[in-house]
């Protein structure tokens, strides 16, 4: 009988003994950016599951540390996802300073003035979208997607994603694009049925990129970015 009953709690213990992939692909719609138009670039969309219960997903705390490096003044990626309560590490593998910071949107944070070759970290502890910068400098953005799910995919250059280990229930897929408004994310909101004998392909999403206007970001003073440094030393340059 006590072995009975272990065997039972083992199983409860690690949840559902079946889990589902969810698999899709978006297509970007009237964008302006030349790697969409001409290469059909449509990375950097972030999609995920909620459980249409309303109660956040129960899953093992995995993959709870993330890196963005910072390499030729770019944040690589340039779009993460991660749960919450995950740690980001922003190695700075450039040859000059760097400061990440964010000031508005998701989780605030200022990790100041670093040198080459060290790195920073920052916790997210709530859900929400935290648009990155650089305040040295004014070119460099990236966007974290902090999620209160487990379950969550960025799509690849040609739009595909998939979202793994998915236990069976109802969920609500909702989706993220930086060059998208509110209205046009909250229209692409699908009702998801995952079951215990199939994998789930969703129906392809298209995402407009129409009546996104860019608004320039502030230093992390609120204040204007004084001109770029001369940094010309430190990067080769192409020579026509």
């Amino acid at each position: 009988m006590t072995s009975r009953l272990r065997i039972c709690f083992s199983l409860l213990s690690i949840g559902p003994l079946y889990a589902a992939s969810v698999s899709g692909r978006v297509e970007l719609r009237d964008s302006r950016e030349t790697a969409v138009r001409k290469a059909k670039n449509y990375s950097g969309v972030v999609v995920w599951l909620e459980p249409a219960s309303g109660n956040a997903a129960r899953a093992p705390a995995t993959k709870l540390r993330a890196k963005m490096i910072q390499k030729n003044k770019t944040f690589i990626p340039h779009v993460l996802a991660i749960r919450v309560g995950a740690t980001v590490d922003f190695p700075n593998l450039d040859p000059i300073y760097h400061n990440a910071f964010s000031n508005y949107d998701g989780q605030l944070f200022d990790v100041s003035l670093y040198p080459p070759g060290s790195s920073r970290s920052v916790r997210f502890t709530r859900p929400g979208i935290v648009r990155v910068f650089c305040n040295i400098h004014a070119s460099m953005s990236a966007v974290i997607v902090v999620l209160d799910t487990p379950y969550f995919a960025v799509t690849d250059a040609k739009g595909t994603f998939e979202i793994s280990d998915v236990p069976p229930g109802q969920y609500v897929m909702k989706a993220f694009h930086e060059r998208a408004t509110p209205a046009t994310l909250d229209a692409l909101r699908r009702q998801v049925t995952v079951t215990d004998d199939d994998d789930a392909v969703l129906s392809p999403i298209a995402i407009s990129e129409s009546g996104y206007l860019p608004i320039p970001h502030k230093n992390k003073f609120g204040h204007d970015y004084p001109p770029a440094p001369d940094e010309g030393g430190l990067y080769p340059t192409s020579r026509k």
